[in-house]
């Protein structure tokens, strides 16, 4: 079999997955399958194109206890009332010429606490976007603000993980990587608040809906205290508390709240962070109900599959004539337009944010390193380009479910303003933003 036929193969069934909506993980599997009959046939033992996948995929085994967290959290997060705080008191500020400013500022600082792009789409996109059709607002504009604000959690939170893969891939410290990052967002955001603003006015909502409001407060005690869970999330990172930690002192948090405030049984607690959490309202299912430890599983085992399929490939040098094409390139046009090229390339081609970061690194951290640049500003350009630009692709998995979970399709891409402006801004700044950064810490020669 050769390596084209291989690749074929592979992408096909990456695609077929996408379409039926079966889980990547088996195209995965087929890819690593592939691949590895193409390096027995190549001399190699079996124990030898272990080690070549092991060679990345364990770098990726820190993230697997973090994933259990992440799944926890984004059950109990429910079963605490935390996001039914958040969305409470984000459509009691909604004023008929602010409506999408406000959808894209409540998204935000959820999916900043969350750390989920697809919980936070799930769960307040769904309500915005009701709100949105009954008050007659343009719904392609609410779903781009509601997946711009999504997406700005998952380049730079805490607990995201695909900035927590990034990390562990470029063998950077997280927290490092979020203070980049938020040296190089201000100015995206800045823009973007002042364009939805702009939209907003240009659009108001008619009404708000109160019947909601009503089933919220009839379900939930909102008090203080659902709050102090999302609290730790964004203050104990900043006290340089590790992200493990945090995460478990947040679940803690959330389970007692659960149980103390809200009035769920223990036990029941306990089975909702597992399996996911189910609201007793029928009206708040189809927006409460998730998260849990098992719905991440399958994000798990293809993060994992994805880790050792990079390892395989890189070591058996097929990605080495791409390699050398992606140097040559850097050399000609620079470092970020080409981590550009190389993460839409990869985000057409494999439809996953996940590989778009693990076929980066093999491809591009020696140039980055020959032109004395470290991992670290490699993380960072990967976090302004692929990571929020693969939502812009209406058939990667990023933007095709959230989407779908809106009701909405490519119409919305041209409103997803925030993830234009990253890679936008971060580009035209990098000479002298981005360069200060590295300069100071010696990684610029």
């Amino acid at each position: 079999m050769s390596v084209l036929m291989a690749a074929a193969v592979f992408i096909a069934a990456m695609i077929a997955c996408m379409i039926a909506g079966i889980d990547t993980f088996f195209a995965l599997a087929l890819g690593i399958i592939l691949f590895s009959i193409i390096g027995l046939r190549r001399g190699h033992k079996t124990g030898q194109l272990w080690h070549m996948m092991w060679s990345e995929g364990r770098k990726l085994i820190p993230l697997l206890a973090i994933f259990v967290f992440i799944g926890a959290i984004t059950a109990l997060w429910r079963s605490s009332g935390t996001i039914t705080f958040f969305i409470y008191y984000g459509i009691q500020v909604i004023r008929p010429g602010i409506f999408l400013l406000v959808a894209f500022l409540l998204t935000c600082l959820l999916a900043y606490a969350l750390g989920t792009s697809f919980g936070v789409t799930g769960t307040v996109g769904i309500i915005l976007m009701a709100l949105a059709r009954s008050g007659g607002v343009d719904t392609a504009m609410t779903a781009g603000a509601v997946l711009s604000g999504a997406y700005f959690g998952d380049r730079c939170s805490p607990a995201s993980s695909s900035g927590l893969l990034v990390a562990a891939v470029t063998e950077t410290k997280q927290y490092d990587n979020i203070r980049n990052m938020h040296r190089t967002g201000w100015l995206p955001m800045v823009v973007s608040i002042a364009i939805y603003g702009a939209l907003s006015a240009a659009n108001p909502i008619q009404a708000v809906e109160e019947s909601l409001l009503n089933t919220l407060t009839d379900s939930f005690s909102l008090s203080l205290w659902t709050v102090v869970p999302a609290v730790l999330m964004l203050v104990l990172p900043m006290v340089k508390v590790s992200i493990s930690t945090t995460l478990i002192v947040s679940c803690a948090a959330a389970f007692g709240v659960s149980v103390l405030v809200q009035g769920m049984g223990a036990w029941e607690t306990l089975v909702s962070a597992v399996m996911g959490y189910t609201p007793e309202s029928a009206e708040l299912a189809h927006i409460l109900a998730g998260g849990g430890v098992l719905n991440m599983m399958s994000t798990s085992f293809a993060v994992m599959a994805t880790g050792l399929l990079a390892g395989l490939l890189s070591g058996l040098g097929i990605l080495d004539g791409l390699k050398g094409v992606a140097e040559k390139l850097a050399l000609r046009w620079g470092l970020f337009p080409v981590t550009v090229l190389v993460s839409l390339v990869a985000g057409m081609v494999f439809c996953n944010q996940s590989i778009i970061i693990m076929m980066a690194y093999p491809l591009l951290h020696a140039v980055y390193k020959r032109c004395g640049h470290g991992n670290a500003e490699l993380a960072l350009d990967v976090e302004n380009s692929g990571i929020v630009m693969a939502a812009l692709i209406p058939w990667n998995i990023a933007g095709a479910v959230p989407l779908q979970m809106l009701d909405s399709g490519p119409e919305a891409i041209p409103y997803m303003v925030l993830l234009y402006m990253i890679p936008l801004c971060h580009g035209l700044s990098k000479k002298w933003l981005t360069r200060g950064i590295f300069e100071k810490k010696g990684e610029v020669t």
